[in-house]
């Protein structure tokens, strides 16, 4: 197989990349990335890199001509390239649509032109939902994004399912609920926390923590995407299939099992005011994921944290640079600025 995956060198690309290079050693993988603030070479060990079946390109999604190229000596397409930050969003939402948006459109229409295409995997997020308005959140809950992010990604997912319904394109969205593990950024809640702790520093809480999450350890999500890539494209084209535990847990609980497992004071725990675009609860259906692909998450979120810990205690120095970016200001509409 001949695999393109753009935005590979982020967080969950890069973690997919690295399980399909171990799992299918006759595979050849082409990643694209911009190498934003987000997207590292380093997450790439040397086997990877050293191959001779890993290809990168330094390309923004938006470049039509490198996307066409790229296409067109594919077979399967897995398509993580987007910005991902709620808080982020509320302050450089153009950016978030014309990645997003525009950047999905330049693809899809490089793969409408293509004849040989066997998959086009779109991961789209959780977040298009909005609050969970039902208890487990099925693949037909209304989308109800809450942010300029999730508005940009339900965009992107209804714009695929377009050109699966205009040209047969033989594209399925995916809809994965709170990735976490290794290489994750830390802008994101568990990283942050783990972060904080091992500085010894205040685990910052945003409101009272109440919100709820499906929280998915990222190794589970990359066999979700090994085992739909493997499964009979006319069976899932043009489905929209969630990827999640099935369980949620509050982000205050997990504020309190990081400084439990870490051995750290429960007054290093903080709060202050809830984020803007704030999702309270969302919490997966499983029943799709295990009926059309025979998958269901296999990592306990208690197992999958230790492990997570475990990482980030042993490479400090992937994300000691990345101290200053755990925060991002925001001005809110009394102009007061908040921390996010």
């Amino acid at each position: 197989m001949r695999l393109l995956v753009t935005g590979g060198a982020g967080f969950i690309g890069s973690n997919f990349v690295k399980h399909i290079f171990r799992t299918h050693p006759d595979y050849r993988i082409c990643v694209m990335d911009a190498l934003t603030y987000a997207g590292n070479l380093d997450n790439f060990p040397a086997e990877v890199k050293e191959s001779g079946r890993f290809e990168f390109w330094q390309a923004n999604i938006n470049q039509s001509e490198i996307v066409g190229e790229l296409v067109s000596r594919s077979d399967v397409i897995v398509h993580f390239a987007a910005e991902t930050h709620v808080a982020r969003s509320i302050y450089g939402n153009r950016h978030f649509f014309e990645t997003d948006v525009l950047g999905t459109q330049c693809l899809a229409n490089a793969i409408s032109k293509s004849d040989h295409i066997q998959m086009f995997v779109h991961i789209s997020t959780s977040e298009t939902y909005g609050t969970a308005e039902t208890a487990p959140m099925t693949e037909d809950h209304p989308l109800k994004p809450m942010s300029p992010y999730a508005s940009a990604k339900a965009g992107a997912d209804r714009l695929v399912y377009s050109y699966y319904a205009t040209y047969d394109m033989p594209a399925v969205i995916i809809r994965p609920f709170n990735n976490y593990g290794p290489n994750q950024h830390l802008e994101k809640v568990v990283p942050r926390f783990i972060t904080s702790a091992l500085l010894d520093e205040p685990l910052t809480i945003h409101g009272d923590g109440s919100a709820l999450r499906d929280w998915l350890f990222v190794e589970d999500h990359c066999s979700a995407l090994d085992k739909l890539i493997h499964t009979d494209p006319a069976k899932v084209k043009g489905e929209v299939i969630n990827i999640g535990s099935g369980r949620d847990i509050s982000v205050l609980d997990i504020a309190k099992m990081v400084v439990e497992i870490m051995d750290k004071p429960k007054e290093l725990l903080s709060f202050t005011e809830d984020r803007l675009g704030q999702v309270h609860r969302h919490i997966s259906s499983t029943d799709k994921a295990e009926r059309l692909l025979g998958w269901k998450a296999s990592t306990p979120f208690e197992a999958g944290l230790r492990r997570t810990i475990e990482w980030y205690k042993d490479n400090p120095l992937w994300w000691e640079k990345l101290k200053w970016m755990r925060s991002v200001a925001i001005a809110v509409k009394d102009g007061k600025i908040i921390y996010s």
